[in-house]
């Protein structure tokens, strides 16, 4: 049957926004190689910059070879838990997904592995990164995908409705955010801190990034791809909300960046003031860390709130995250990029978040176009019942168990095989001189200034006296 040109118009538009969206999210890798070049120390900028690269390009060829197929493969032998087609792309398009849609999925794909990245800075064999890095995007993070955002999954709101609602992650606090979070966790933990970390007493020794511009460029960079990652997740906006005359797709899209914006600048604003506090003077990396935790906090629930309830997702990630920082510290976990506690704690929030503040007319126009007449359960504190919160509970432990039976044994493997850690003389000279030929920048500032806020109170106290 021939198409009709209202009908071949509308495919182009959706599918230019998609694509749009798309390339917004690749702008993300971007992002995450300034924040991760930043957030290191100079010796290992070299390093940092190469494991970027390697998430967009062994990404690309896992998730084609078989990623997408685990994620959103359908067909007679579909079941709830994996895909079984479109391996290598084959089959592809088809009457569900086309070459826009893979590579929208794909944006997604490699930058989970760059989350995991920042949690096993500056003392990982480049080896072991190729090998997990390849695991992860082609295999532990797909079959996430395939819980919650294929069609059959066992955790989808769309068909197979978990307690009558399935888990709402619009845009993956838990899908992405948590997954990469989890993975770093266990990377981190079984590698242990840098040398020199924390002292022969336990106490913390501040070894912070070299670039703090780096840090402000990256967060801003990730802010705008986070317009691609969140209201891009719609993946078509030309789809209009019945008994409505002027409302469709674009105004859940305009809402969903709005509040992904009020949510990530609540949660930097909170974590700016919340540190002041704490430690006695004014942060610009925990401002910009703060920013990203709200961020993926609101990332699950983007399209379903109202903007003042993003006010309250990002204050709350706000807290969290400087709750799990001084946590970490204490017990001696070393994250260099703040990326478990980010990523993972925040991710967490996130999906408890969307079972507590989505809106019932919201989450009909997202999950069945505003269709009049469907009964979904909602927000338990608007009044929604317990289905939804169910699901994202079910969702969060589903994860953390997922990625910790997966991802733990293959760190534990490369860490016994003696393929993870660098040795500790090469940590000390820096992975750049003994894994990359030498160092990114080819001078170094001299270091007889101050280098961390407590060597400079005493000389503030001299200088007063």
């Amino acid at each position: 049957m021939e198409v009709s040109w209202e009908q071949s118009v509308t495919d182009s538009i959706n599918t230019i926004y998609l694509l749009f969206s798309a390339y917004l999210v690749f702008v993300m890798q971007l992002g995450f190689a300034m924040l991760c070049a930043g957030s290191v120390r100079a010796k290992n900028a070299m390093n940092i910059m190469l494991t970027n690269v390697v998430d967009a390009v062994v990404g690309s060829i896992s998730y084609y070879l078989f990623g997408f197929a685990f994620a959103f493969g359908d067909g007679t032998n579909s079941n709830p838990f994996i895909g079984t087609t479109f391996f290598a792309l084959k089959d592809i398009p088809s009457t569900s997904y086309d070459y826009s849609y893979f590579l929208y999925q794909w944006a997604f794909a490699i930058a989970v592995a760059g989350i995991t990245s920042g949690s096993i800075a500056e003392r990982t064999q480049f080896s072991a990164y190729l090998v997990f890095s390849f695991f992860l995007s082609g295999f532990v993070y797909p079959i996430v995908v395939h819980w919650v955002w294929s069609s059959n999954g066992w955790l989808s709101p769309s068909s197979v409705m978990l307690f009558g609602s399935g888990a709402i992650d619009f845009a993956g606090s838990g899908v992405v955010h948590l997954v990469g979070g989890i993975a770093g966790l266990w990377g981190s933990f079984i590698q242990g801190p840098r040398v020199g970390r924390f002292d022969a007493f336990g106490k913390p020794v501040p070894m912070r990034g070299h670039n703090a511009t780096l840090v402000v460029l990256g967060t801003f960079l990730l802010w705008f791809g986070w317009f691609g990652f969140n209201p891009g997740s719609f993946g078509k906006i030309l789809v209009a909300y019945p008994n409505t005359t002027d409302q469709g797709n674009w105004t859940g899209i305009g809402r969903t960046a709005v509040t992904t914006t009020l949510a990530g600048s609540t949660a930097g604003l909170t974590t700016l003031f919340g540190r002041r506090l704490l430690v006695g003077h004014w942060d610009a990396l925990d401002a910009c860390n703060g920013l990203l935790g709200g961020f993926v906090a609101i990332t699950s629930g983007c399209s379903v709130v109202e903007p003042w309830a993003a006010i309250v997702c990002g204050f709350c990630a706000a807290w969290v995250l400087i709750g799990l920082n001084v946590l970490t510290l204490r017990l001696q976990f070393d994250d260099p990029l703040e990326a478990t506690q980010l990523h993972g704690g925040c991710g967490a929030w996130g999906l408890i978040f969307t079972g507590l503040f989505a809106k019932k007319e919201f989450v009909i126009q997202v999950y069945n176009s505003g269709e009049a007449g469907v009964v979904r359960p909602y927000g338990l504190l608007l009044g929604g019942g317990w289905g939804l919160i169910g699901c994202q509970v079910v969702e969060l432990l589903a994860i953390v168990v997922w990625v910790s039976i997966t991802m733990g044994p293959v760190f534990f493997a490369l860490d016994k095989l003696k393929m993870l850690r660098i040795s500790i003389d090469e940590e000390v000279a820096g992975l750049d001189i003994s894994s990359h030929g030498g160092y990114a920048y080819t001078t170094h500032p001299e270091e007889n200034h101050p280098r961390f806020y407590a060597d400079y109170m005493p000389i503030q106290g001299r200088n007063h006296s």
